[in-house]
């Protein structure tokens, strides 16, 4: 991510993502203001995202959270290094978002061998479908 622009857009939307029913619990907060720091955000530049109008949710939800998870995985290789826990720690993260880890592998094995590439929505909703001709 080279702009502030880009980074307060991404930051946006992980906390439109989390926000449920207008409130932001400890716990994504906390989460988040950690993802804030790594994006070299101010507290403060922090809060005030806090209290700006949230982009709209996408109308399908579970393609919305996959985008999300993926735009998580390549801020874990922002560096272009994947360290030995982060495929476990992003296992328990894909459970918890309700993904399915076997697509999570197959996800993490396409960014491995292809890390300069982006994947495309559709890829993305195939992998997740569980389809078999990736």
């Amino acid at each position: 991510m080279d702009t502030c622009e880009e980074k307060k857009k991404l930051l946006l939307e992980m906390i439109a993502y989390a926000t449920v029913d207008g409130q932001l619990n400890k716990k994504g907060y906390d989460f988040l203001f950690l993802i804030a720091n790594e994006l070299h955000f101010e507290k403060g530049g922090f809060i005030d995202l806090l209290s700006q109008e949230l982009p709209p949710m996408p109308e399908n939800i579970k393609l919305g959270r996959i985008k999300q998870f993926y735009r998580l995985i390549l801020f874990f290789q922002n560096d272009g290094v994947l360290y030995k826990q982060d495929p476990e720690l992003i296992g328990h993260i894909a459970i918890s978002m309700g993904l399915d880890l076997d697509a999570t592998k197959v996800l993490l094995k396409k960014i491995k061998n292809a890390p300069n590439s982006t994947i495309s929505d559709e890829m993305l909703w195939s992998i997740f479908q569980n389809d078999l001709d990736y």
